[in-house]
């Protein structure tokens, strides 16, 4: 199934996109709650009404009343929290390689991740970007889950029990905030925290088991083989696959759970694929050769992050009006 959050008149609801249209869930089943956070809280029997109505809805939805004017909003509109990981070796060892600076061998001994803001998360549409942002702008192509148990200590061999589904995720990065700040050590923080798109829609995990895929050695979890790609102004910019990803989703959350519990409705990033970011693009670019120009995201511009099996994550880069800055206030 494909789950949505969705507005009419200013207010959200929670449905399910079935063959071009968006049908209210609720409506279908009463006691499916009209809103994401709510129905991620329910359990196990929200997610099996879920899908009695879904498996209704494909029967008859020539006599189901769907909906005709919304607006599309991230899946997950408001997060318990965000987590984005760093999960794809080739990435890693890329950027690294195109800074001078060698593979880092803890890479290989435990997954990490950083908290990002959970109330800058945006679906479809448009990115608001004040002036300092525009400094080396990027996308960052990942996929994201969230999770439906509470849970605590949790091994990865039951990990993938605690997610309700997948998204497309685009961690949008001032790169230069980011990098300044990161000298002290410190950081992603100004550099991550104006936005985050999650969306189209939160994807089950049964309706990825075409792509499921034998696990790496060595790692524990749910392994899928899907094509990710990041468009720009129609362009296609960045491609790579899932199945790439090093460490899964399942040691994630045992990294993550540890001596902590996770929630219902805390959302975690995948980090970036190999080629998913014009970081890792451009310093390629300048080591084959040094003149090369470089690329980062500019107001107006449309990108599209295009994963299979997962949908389109279409956004719109638009500049806020202002002159004022943060990197102005350096002393």
């Amino acid at each position: 199934m494909k789950i949505v959050s969705y507005k009419t008149e200013g207010l959200e609801h929670l449905g399910v996109f079935f063959e071009g249209h968006i049908y209210n869930l609720n409506s279908l089943n009463p006691i499916i709650p009209n809103n994401m956070a709510a129905f991620l809280s329910g359990g196990e029997p929200l997610v099996e009404a879920v899908h009695r109505a879904f498996e209704g809805l494909k029967n008859n939805s020539s006599q189901i009343k769907e909906e005709i004017f919304y607006e599309l909003i991230a899946p997950v509109p408001h997060p318990t929290s965000l987590r984005d990981a760093y999960a794809f070796r080739q990435h890693v060892a890329t950027a690294r390689r195109n800074r001078g600076a060698e593979m880092l061998p803890e890479f290989d001994q435990f997954p990490v991740f950083y908290f990002g803001n959970h109330h800058a998360i945006n679906g479809p549409g448009e990115i608001l970007c004040m002036p300092d942002h525009f400094q080396k702008l990027d996308f960052e192509l990942e996929i994201a889950i969230v999770i439906n148990k509470k849970g605590r200590n949790i091994k990865a061999a039951e990990a993938d029990d605690y997610i309700a589904g997948y998204m497309i995720m685009n961690d949008f990065s001032a790169r230069t905030l980011q990098l300044e700040e990161m000298k002290l050590n410190l950081g992603p923080a100004k550099g991550k925290d104006f936005a985050t798109s999650i969306g189209p829609w939160l994807v089950t995990k049964d309706e990825l088991e075409a792509f499921k895929i034998k696990t790496k050695t060595g790692h524990t979890g749910n392994c899928y083989q899907l094509d990710m790609q990041c468009w720009v102004n129609d362009e296609m910019v960045s491609r790579g696959n899932f199945e790439t990803m090093d460490w899964t989703f399942a040691e994630i959350i045992e990294r993550i759970s540890y001596g902590c519990d996770i929630l219902p409705g805390d959302v975690i990033g995948s980090g970036t694929v190999g080629t998913g970011c014009f970081l890792e693009l451009n310093g390629t670019a300048k080591l084959e050769n040094p003149t090369a120009k470089e690329q980062w995201l500019q107001p107006n511009d449309k990108v599209e992050l295009r994963i299979q099996g997962l949908g389109v994550l279409s956004n719109i880069i638009t500049a806020q009006t202002t002159d004022f800055s943060i990197l102005a206030l350096k002393k």
